[in-house]
């Protein structure tokens, strides 16, 4: 019998045959097989196999634009985490652009577990996710605070031609730098105040008016 067991699939996966265990919610049959319907966690109990669906879960794309947390280091880079079901990993050659000795050379020297960095997805295959620090306006983002919000509400953040984004900066006078993975990094003088509208349109972007509503808010 089978021990209960939770990962994260994804659309398509293969989970096992159908002559070992039975397809339950959020699978299909093909041929022999029993095959996931979403990205979501695998529930295996008994000889049910099933998949509970992840909503509002950051997909990384290559060209995508991300904040991430360093929470690991290897010999030849640092695992980030990039709020995704995934990790990503930061190759020290896509990170520097001089020569490093590793036998001689410390890499914290460069980043550090705890570093919160604005980077560029540069690969994606089969949830390998790779970043780079190649693009102008990658950077490592020192002090300020991060907040998360849902990743397919970033554009409504951002707004047409960023308006609405540049808004939240000029009324707060604060620095906002938006990663597509749904996590926001804000420093500056009225730093509450542009989290509080970064909650609102996280939260309202779906009713008319919002607009608005922000406005009144950041004239409070």
């Amino acid at each position: 019998m089978m021990t209960e067991v939770r990962e994260i699939v994804i659309p398509g996966e293969i989970l096992g045959k159908i002559k070992e265990a039975k397809a339950s919610y959020g699978t299909f049959v093909e041929g022999d097989e029993i095959i996931s319907k979403f990205l979501g966690i695998l529930k295996k109990s008994g000889d049910h196999i099933s998949v509970v669906p992840l909503s509002g879960v950051y997909i990384p794309k290559r060209g995508d634009k991300v904040i991430g947390l360093i929470t690991g280091i290897e010999k030849v880079g640092w695992v980030i985490d990039i709020n995704s079901p995934w990790l990503a990993f930061l190759y020290l050659a896509e990170a520097v652009d001089e020569y490093v000795d590793l036998k001689r050379t410390d890499i914290t020297r460069y980043y550090d577990v705890g570093d919160m960095i604005y980077a560029q997805v540069s690969d994606v295959k089969l949830g390998n996710v790779q970043l780079s620090m190649r693009d102008q306006m990658a950077r490592k983002l020192k002090g300020g605070l991060t907040i998360k919000i849902t990743p397919s509400k970033v554009p409504r953040l951002i707004g047409k031609s960023g308006s609405m984004i540049n808004t939240i900066k000029e009324k707060t006078n604060t620095m906002i730098r938006v990663g597509q993975n749904g996590v926001v990094w804000v420093s500056g003088e009225k730093i509450h105040k542009a989290v509080k509208a970064i909650k609102m349109i996280d939260e309202k972007s779906h009713i008319i008016g919002l607009t608005e509503e922000i406005t009144k808010l950041l004239s409070e």
